[in-house]
C-alpha cells in the first residue's frame, strides 16, 4: 500500500469509528467448527465471523504462517454435494486468486483440504451495508472517494478479464486501514464468457443493483459492473436503493423502462455535479455509460470538472415493457406459479370427486 493511498483515505470520516457488525457464533448447523479446533492439521479456529444461508466464515489462525489471522469460508455441509454450488465456489477461489491488488480480497493457496472451503485474508472493519445501514445517508466526499477506490479495483479484475456481476455493499468491505476490499466472486465470469446463465440455481446477481442488461438476460462487459457501483453510490448519496419496490417484477421492470428517481430529489444537499455522475452510471443503454471503470474514477477523482448536461431533466417515467421472452427469470416465475396453481386446481376437483 503506497503512501498516496492511505493519505486519500484521511480526510473521509466514514472510516472513523467504524460500526461494527455483530458476530454471529452460535453454532446452528451440524459439522460447524468450534473455537479452538485446530482445522486440517494447519487452521487453529477463533469463532465464528459470519453465517450466512449457503457458508459460515470463521476466523482463525494459520498456523503454518507465524499464527497470522485469516478467515476461512466453509459452505454448510448440505451444500457440498450440490454441483452447482460446488462450481460457484470453485469459480471463487479460482477467480480470487487470479486477481492481485489493495483493493481486492486477497486468497490463500491450500493444496490440500479435507473439504471444499476458502481461506483469506482476515479484513477489520464492515461491509458497506452495514456502514450505510448506521449512517444512512453518507458525506459527499466520502459515497465519491469510496466509488473510486472501487473504481480501481474494477479497474484491475478488468485488466484481468474479470466481470464481477454482483457488486453490492455487502460484497464490499471498509476497512479499518482506511481501504476498501471488493469480495464474493461467486458468479464473476471471464469477460469472454459474457451472456447470464438461468438454467440451475446459479444466482445472476442482485436485483436492487443488476444492470438492465442482466435483467434482459443480455450479453454483460465491464460497463455492467458501472452501472452497479453507480447503484451503489446512489444508495450512498439518497440512504435509498434505485427502483425500490417490494414487487421484485415491477423493480426489475423500472430498471428496463425506467431511469431512476433524480438524486437531489431525495438528497437536495447533493452538488449538480454528483447527480450527474450517478445518473450517468446508470443509464439504461451501456453506450451512454462512463465506458470503463477508469473513466468513471475521473468523474469521481474530480466532480468539479464534471459538466452538468441535464440528464435529470430527461428521466423518463416507468411502463411495463418487459416481454417474458428476454427475461427467463420472469417466464420461470410464472411457469412454477401456473403449476403449483394447476395442482391447487386439481386438489379441489379430486377432493370434490371423491366426497361426493
Amino acid at each position: 500500500m503506497n503512501e498516496e493511498r492511505i493519505i486519500s483515505g484521511q480526510a473521509l470520516s466514514c472510516f472513523d469509528n467504524l460500526p461494527v457488525e455483530e458476530e454471529r457464533g452460535e453454532m446452528s448447523e451440524a459439522g460447524e467448527l468450534r473455537p479452538g479446533q485446530v482445522f486440517d492439521g494447519r487452521f487453529a479456529i477463533v469463532g465464528v465471523v459470519s453465517r450466512g444461508g449457503m457458508a459460515v466464515v470463521y476466523q482463525a489462525r494459520d498456523t503454518h504462517d507465524h499464527d497470522c489471522l485469516v478467515a476461512l469460508k466453509m459452505p454448510h455441509v448440505r451444500f457440498e454435494s450440490d454441483p452447482v454450488f460446488f462450481r460457484r465456489f470453485e469459480r471463487e477461489e479460482e477467480i480470487g486468486r487470479k486477481l492481485n491488488h489493495p483493493y481486492v480480497l486477497k486468497f490463500k493457496p491450500v493444496e490440500k483440504k479435507s473439504r471444499p472451503y476458502i481461506v483469506t485474508e482476515f479484513l477489520r472493519g464492515c461491509t458497506l451495508s452495514h456502514l450505510i445501514y448506521q449512517k444512512r445517508v453518507l458525506p459527499e466526499i466520502d459515497a465519491l472517494k469510496i466509488a473510486s477506490l472501487v473504481c480501481e479495483a474494477l479497474q484491475h479484475m478488468h485488466w484481468r478479464g474479470v466481470l464481477h456481476r454482483d457488486l453490492k455493499p455487502g460484497n464490499i468491505m471498509v476497512c479499518a486501514d482506511r481501504t476498501i476490499r471488493i469480495m464474493d466472486f461467486g458468479i464473476a465470469t471471464a469477460a469472454a464468457v459474457r451472456r447470464l446463465t438461468i438454467a440451475g440455481s446459479a444466482p445472476l446477481g442482485t436485483p436492487e443493483y443488476m444492470a438492465p442488461e442482466q435483467v434482459r438476460n443480455k450479453r454483460t462487459d465491464e460497463r455492467t459492473d458501472v452501472y452497479s457501483l453507480g447503484a451503489i453510490l446512489y444508495e450512498m448519496l439518497t440512504g435509498v436503493v434505485p427502483f425500490e419496490n417490494e414487487n421484485p417484477w415491477i423493480s426489475m421492470n423500472n430498471r428496463v423502462t425506467a431511469d431512476p428517481i433524480a438524486p437531489r430529489k431525495l438528497n437536495p444537499d447533493l452538488s449538480p455535479q454528483a447527480e450527474e455522475i450517478v445518473l450517468h452510471a446508470m443509464q439504461r443503454d451501456p453506450a451512454g455509460r462512463f465506458q470503463s471503470a477508469a473513466a468513471f474514477k475521473v468523474a469521481l477523482d474530480a466532480p468539479d470538472q464534471v459538466t452538468v448536461t441535464g440528464l435529470r431533466d430527461r428521466l423518463e417515467e416507468p411502463h411495463w415493457r418487459i416481454g417474458l421472452r428476454e427475461t427467463p427469470f420472469i417466464a420461470g416465475t410464472l411457469i412454477s406459479i401456473g403449476f403449483v396453481l394447476s395442482l391447487v386446481a386439481l386438489f379441489f376437483v379430486l377432493r370434490h370427486f371423491f366426497t361426493h
